[in-house]
């Protein structure tokens, strides 16, 4: 599962930082990305979780997105950050 989890993290890091956002791992086992926008300095923290048969991101203010499709989760996340 901690397996899955990172994988998924480490896909949406790939796509925040195309966005030119910062992140890092973070937490037990790496659970958590950290996502912060270097030029406002908002932060947010994103969490990768199973629900179901698959597995979605949550980030604060109800923002919630399917790990299938990291690109919709990261275009979100900037936004919030802007």
């Amino acid at each position: 599962m901690a397996e899955a989890r990172r994988y998924h993290l480490a896909a949406l890091a790939r796509e925040v930082e195309v966005r030119g956002l910062r992140w890092r791992l973070a937490g037990a086992e790496e659970s958590v990305l950290r996502v912060v926008n270097p030029h406002t300095r908002r932060q947010a923290m994103v969490l990768a979780s199973l629900v179901g048969d698959g597995w979605c991101y949550l980030w604060p203010g109800g923002g919630m997105g399917d790990a299938r499709d990291p690109s919709y989760a990261a275009d979100q996340i900037a936004r919030l950050l802007a």
